[in-house]
């Protein structure tokens, strides 16, 4: 009789842990790097002037196809020179080819819009094919070699020059977007890949002002010193252990100055917790690029220590209140910054937590859209009325089934305003899937600031409605089409849109 109980339970037991694995969405890993890059782009002369040449450093986060082809995006900004505030948004695609264990060869292609900083940019649209040879050393390998640019919608800007590369292995792990809104209990994970230590990362939407200090002019010669200039912007964190953290900080102006003005920083920190991690101290120092906006910051590198103070709200949403300083290396643009955000921190994609009040899990949808719009007859401060067209990247981060945020920033390729540039929020609502689970509806309204190029928006407060929908071309990818409205506060911009891209979507596990 022992003997039939015992056989029993082993078998219910298998039963039960077959059920919950099967019931578990199975955890996926996408092989990807990072990428940090910079070449020396040798300017046009205008009216017989030369003048220096200018730096530009990339930041890229390329996708494995397979092994050796890849693609993904990537954001310049200018470093050196005298074009602090030219900034551009592309995409990736390459080939990467080992010859032996450590050496290898990486052609490529980039492809996108932007410009600014009054550069001969035409309408922002330029190629940029690479040819390196590299150097695999485990945790990171470098790379060099051969480049060409060419901003060839009008712009005079174009050239063959040298490039080096920095590179970093940065796979991720991930489920199916089908499993998004699943809810588990954490005992049922014990005997699957998920029991693994979690990832921590925040994000957090943010208010800067900027009150500039140093004795600056902008670009025209008018004075800035005194001035505020008001920035919106986001924050992503990632953590490499429990205090140190990486972070990359994208800003815009909206009011102060006129639009245009932007920055882009990264870095790292310190985190101290305190009152039973109800609030928390940061210390951070980034570098990066910047300007615009009639900002003369030289080159554009810029500098940003930074002290913040969050308080907990919920669970995982905080409050955050910061002061810093942003400044080139010599003070000729020298600003103190003041600012306040909502943070959201994520544990994910593990359970192995001391943390006892985490007791569930959670599967949360995380959409990248790369799309291209068009605005009909976008307004210009001076230049005739035409059509504008810009690349875009949005991320979705769903709230759940129905409800989701997100963030965009956008820059001009065709239609001759080359400078300009978005740097948006907001949220969405979109349909259950319909039409035998191929297609969904959406309707989403994003907010923040825009200028340059010579588009009238102002001092860069748009706001941007839309409706459109989404069709399933695989399990983590979907083409995306809208339609909707463009309007600048205090400036001319009104125009209706249209765009069209794709949309790669995924879900990943939160504690909760």
């Amino acid at each position: 009789m022992k003997k039939i109980i015992f056989l029993l339970v082993v078998l219910i037991s298998n039963q039960l842990l077959f059920s919950q694995t099967e019931n578990t969405p199975k955890k996926l890993t996408q092989k990807g790097f990072a990428k940090i890059d910079f070449l020396s782009i040798d300017m046009p002369i205008i009216e017989t002037s030369k003048e220096p040449n200018m730096g530009l450093t990339g930041i890229h986060y390329n996708l494995f196809l397979g092994d050796e082809f890849y693609t993904g995006v990537g954001l310049y900004g200018s470093i050196a020179g005298i074009r602090g505030g030219f900034f551009t948004l592309g995409v990736n695609a390459g080939l990467k080819k080992y010859f032996s264990n450590k050496l290898y060869v990486d052609t490529g292609f980039h492809f996108g819009g932007g410009g600014g900083a009054g550069a001969l940019d035409g309408g922002g649209a330029f190629i940029l094919p690479h040819f390196n040879l590299g150097y695999d050393f485990k945790n990171f390998s470098i790379n060099g070699g051969w480049s060409y640019v060419n901003f060839f919608d009008g712009g005079e800007i174009k050239g063959h020059q040298l490039n080096v590369a920095l590179e970093i292995p940065l796979d991720f792990e991930y489920s199916d977007y089908k499993s998004a809104e699943k809810e588990i209990d954490l005992d049922h994970f014990n005997n699957t890949s998920w029991n693994q230590n979690p990832k921590r990362n925040s994000l957090m939407v943010h208010f800067n002002n900027l009150k500039v200090l140093s004795k600056a002019k902008s670009t025209d010669d008018q004075v800035l010193e005194g001035k505020t200039i008001k920035l919106a912007g986001f924050e992503y964190t990632s953590y490499l252990n429990k205090n140190w953290f990486t972070f990359l900080k994208v800003d815009g102006a909206y009011d102060g100055i006129r639009a245009g003005y932007m920055d882009v920083l990264l870095g790292g920190g310190y985190h101290l917790s305190m009152n039973r991690n109800r609030t928390n101290i940061l210390a951070k120092f980034g570098i990066g690029a910047g300007g615009g906006g009639g900002v003369d910051s030289k080159g554009g590198f810029l500098f940003y220590p930074d002290l913040s103070i969050e308080q907990q709200l919920f669970k995982d949403i905080y409050v955050s209140v910061n002061k810093g300083y942003l400044l080139t290396p010599n003070k000729d643009f020298y600003t103190s910054s003041f600012g306040v955000g909502i943070k959201y921190y994520i544990e994910r994609n593990g359970i192995n937590t001391d943390n006892a009040t985490f007791t569930k899990g959670k599967f949360k949808g995380f959409e990248v859209i790369v799309k291209q719009d068009m605005y009909f007859n976008a307004k210009r401060m001076d230049a005739p009325t035409e059509h504008m067209h810009q690349i875009s990247l949005q991320i979705n981060l769903d709230l759940n089934k129905n409800v989701y945020v997100a963030g965009q920033t956008s820059f001009a390729n065709f239609g001759n305003a080359g400078a300009y540039g978005e740097g948006l929020v907001g949220a969405g609502l979109k349909t259950n899937p319909l039409f035998n689970d191929s297609t969904s509806l959406f309707a989403q309204l994003l907010g923040g600031a825009a200028g340059g190029g010579g588009i009238a928006t102002g001092q860069g407060l748009i706001i941007k409605p839309s409706l459109g929908f989404d069709y399933e071309l695989s399990t983590t990818l979907n083409l995306r089409a809208a339609a909707g409205y463009v309007k600048a506060r205090g400036g001319e911009l009104s125009s209706p849109f249209i765009n069209l891209g794709l949309k790669y979507n995924i879900s990943f596990l939160k504690l909760k």
